[in-house]
């Protein structure tokens, strides 16, 4: 019988050496013992050459370190990734051709035990044309997702980029877009050089270089390589392929471009890459082409070139959102008798007329300028950071400049223009708002002889707006019960006890916001919602001054501002006496606050309400002392129990003797008429040891705390009101130092003036 071992041998190796894929047996020590023709051919490296050595000779650069540690852990344990399976790998053939293979690996034993002998035989069947055609096809995929994605052409071009670097090692690809806007446009990875990208962007390709490339495409080495050879060079590019990107009708819209780190050694596949991006590349520069069309169409009036209505908005909001403090002024034009015009001339030269109106303000714009026909003979300008005199200036040069002399067909024109100004922020927080009051100072000016301009009065466009807008939301409002009631805390001077709290309204409509109470209470003044509000302020106090007492918090008394249309109702008293009554509550704890014109009144309903409110027990008090006309002498026939200072007169008050001097009148005022005086405003502790210095009664401000909720009151009632805030003054104050707390003594360095006014007391209702 045969030795089947030697007869195994004689048939299997010849049959492995005529095989048409690259086979290797690898022996016991890693060394190669077998190598057919087909992997001398793959590889390139005759047999002789590779027999008896490592196999990593025949293993990617980059994996050599670590192959001999894979195969000998394999032998021991048994665990693998790769035998038994396939997989792909690249590598550079010893000519520098780029070999892309399909490897397949098995492992044989021989023997027993000790002697037992493992062999491994790679197989590799040469898949380059297969895999670069699966790279190209899943880049045609990849493209064509992100365009029907209506991806930017940025992000595509980058995608292109960064596909193709991933297909070829040691690449930098760049997409060079030809556009009207400027030379080149280089879209690329952070792979390029910037010094690379800026030489390349300040290109500019003349008239005869875009022809060139028409009519040869090698001429894009010129352009892309042969100009910047040195410096690519020196940066670490050493080759480039590139070829010029066509639009269906021939136009050049572009070049792609793909430098080499390292001589070409990939053989034919960069070119052959490069060629397969070209329609990738032009049909995303042809839709980016029509994108920008169909942009241009929907931005811009199509008769004078300028932005039309809707862009100008878009264009007016990106100006207001961006940081810093902007400034606006906008320029409403409108041509005096224009329809007479339009009339007189047709409609063909009535365009000529506007076409030429359009030139004669681009003509004084300047570069920051926004120029747009929002419709008709309508025309506005927008000039960012533009404010006082400057304003007039070009209102005065617009005038001038429109109001020429012109000449259409046979007709010599005489024209004007009649302007309305308004400005941002002072008119308007959004572009719909300053639009629409520059357009109704626009129609004043016409109304006022035309041919002049006028600015935006925004207190009679704001009343009427307001009047509309939020007079109709307050109603709703107050019957959902959507209005709230804040209490901002008032201390006794010496001990820092709570005296009581006033009560603010607050309005936070849901597609309004937060409304002022300055601004809701004029309009609640103005549609005769006052009484309303003031009437659910008396109401909600009561509530929850029972709230508080039930959850064991005391709040002295609570403050409630009425409108001076309030006294005039003779059956205030009796609807407060109802609700104290209702609620259990003693007058005391509830103090009625007036206002100066309330004051002034001589009318005797007001006299009779007011003595009634004190009959039943309520206090009374004189809000904001000082800001207007209070006459002594009425002061002294009301029946006031209080009179608040003013916060106007605390703003300055450490630094300004004769604020001193006038507080320290009123209090003194105040004091011999038995009245309790209040000072607002009260924000530092220097302004506090005066007050107390000055035997003021009562303090309320920021320095103790700003208007609260009731939960938040409750809170702070709880932390321990405004000693514990003093206390965490001083702690933090002497942390800052480097000296301990000094217990709430007063710190006798008088303090250095500040840069800036503290942050104001929000307004009251």
């Amino acid at each position: 019988m045969p030795d089947i071992t030697a007869l195994t041998t004689e048939i299997l190796l010849p049959a492995l050496e005529q095989a048409i894929d690259a086979t290797v047996i690898i022996g016991q020590d890693n060394e190669i013992i077998f190598y057919n023709q087909a992997a001398e051919s793959l590889w390139g490296i005759p047999r002789a050459e590779v027999i008896g050595r490592n196999v990593d000779c025949l293993v990617p650069t980059r994996l050599r370190h670590e192959h001999d540690r894979y195969i000998d852990r394999n032998r021991e344990t048994g665990h693998n990734r790769i035998v038994g399976t396939s997989r792909e790998v690249e590598f550079t053939r010893a000519d520098g051709e780029y070999i892309c293979g399909e490897l397949s690996l098995s492992k044989v034993q021989i023997g027993q035990g000790d002697k037992r002998l493992t062999y491994y035989m790679g197989v590799m069947k040469n898949v380059t044309e297969e895999s670069q055609r699966r790279k190209i096809l899943i880049l045609q995929n990849d493209v064509l997702q992100a365009l029907a994605s209506d991806m930017l052409i940025q992000d595509i071009g980058e995608l292109i980029c960064r596909k193709v670097e991933a297909f070829v090692p040691n690449s930098v690809a760049a997409l060079l877009v030809l556009d009207d806007a400027q030379p080149w446009r280089v879209i690329c990875t952070s792979a390029l050089p910037p010094r690379i990208r800026n030489a390349l962007e300040t290109t500019v390709p003349s008239p005869s270089d875009v022809e060139k490339l028409k009519a040869n495409a090698s001429y894009t080495g010129h352009l892309v390589w042969n100009n910047y050879q040195s410096m690519c060079r020196s940066l670490g590019l050493q080759s480039c392929y590139a070829a010029p990107v066509m639009a269906g009708d021939g136009r050049v819209t572009g070049i792609f471009a793909l430098y080499l780190r390292e001589p070409n050694q990939l053989g034919a596949w960069p070119q052959r890459l490069v060629g397969a991006c070209l329609p990738f590349c032009a049909l995303a520069l042809e839709q980016h082409a029509t994108k920008t069309h169909l942009t241009q169409l929907a931005r811009y009036d199509s008769l004078t070139g300028l932005l039309n209505r809707g862009a100008l908005h878009r264009v007016m909001e990106d100006i207001i959102a961006q940081p810093g403090n902007r400034t606006l002024a906008i320029f409403m034009l409108d041509i005096d008798r224009f329809r007479d015009i339009n009339d007189a001339l047709g409609h063909v030269y009535a365009d000529q007329f506007l076409v030429e109106i359009a030139g004669r303000i681009r003509s004084i714009a300047k570069e920051d300028y926004v120029l747009s026909r929002s419709g008709g003979d309508e025309f506005v300008v927008v000039v960012p950071d533009c404010e006082g005199k400057q304003i007039e200036e070009i209102a005065h040069k617009l005038l001038e400049t429109i109001g020429r002399p012109l000449q259409i067909g046979q007709n010599t024109l005489s024209i004007s223009c009649s302007i309305g100004i308004s400005t941002f922020p002072a008119n308007g927080p959004d572009s719909e708002s300053l639009l629409s009051h520059a357009d109704t100072a626009m129609r004043q000016a016409k109304e006022d002889g035309r041919g002049i301009f006028r600015f935006a009065n925004l207190e009679k466009n704001q009343v009427a707006q307001d009047r509309l807008v939020l007079g109709s939301a307050l109603r709703d409002s107050l019957a959902q019960g959507m209005l709230q009631l804040h209490y901002q805390p008032q201390v006794r001077t010496h001990t820092l006890e709570l005296s009581g709290v006033e009560a603010l309204s607050r309005w936070h409509h849901p597609h309004l916001g937060n409304i002022f109470p300055s601004r809701f209470i004029a309009v609640a003044e103005e549609t005769g919602q006052i009484e309303a509000i003031g009437r659910w302020s008396l109401l909600e106090a009561c509530r929850q001054i029972v709230k508080w007492d039930r959850d064991g918090i005391h709040v002295p008394t609570v403050a409630v501002n009425l409108s001076a249309v309030h006294f005039r109702n003779r059956a205030l008293p009796e609807h407060i006496a109802a609700l104290l009554k209702e609620h259990n509550l003693k007058p005391a704890r509830l103090t009625v606050e007036i206002t100066e014109s309330v004051m002034m009144d001589n009318s005797r309903d007001t006299e009779e309400v007011l003595q009634s409110i004190r009959n039943i027990g309520c206090g009374l008090s004189m809000d904001d002392f000082g800001t207007g006309y209070s006459s002594l002498s009425r002061l002294t026939r009301l029946p006031l129990t209080e009179i608040k200072i003013d916060r106007s007169f605390i703003n300055d008050f450490e630094y300004d003797t004769n604020a001193q001097a006038v507080t320290m009148a009123v209090i003194g005022i105040g004091s011999r008429l038995g009245m309790t005086v209040v000072t607002e405003g009260v924000e530092t502790e220097q302004q506090r040891d005066l007050l107390e210095k000055l035997n003021c009664d009562v303090m309320q401000g920021y320095l103790f705390a700003k208007p609260l909720a009731p939960q938040d009151l409750e809170a702070w009632v709880r932390r321990g009101g405004a000693p514990a805030v003093i206390r965490e003054i001083d702690a933090a104050r002497a942390k800052k130092d480097g000296k301990p707390g000094n217990g709430g003594e007063k710190d006798a360095t008088p303090p250095a003036k500040p840069a800036a006014a503290s942050p104001a007391t929000p307004a009251k209702s």
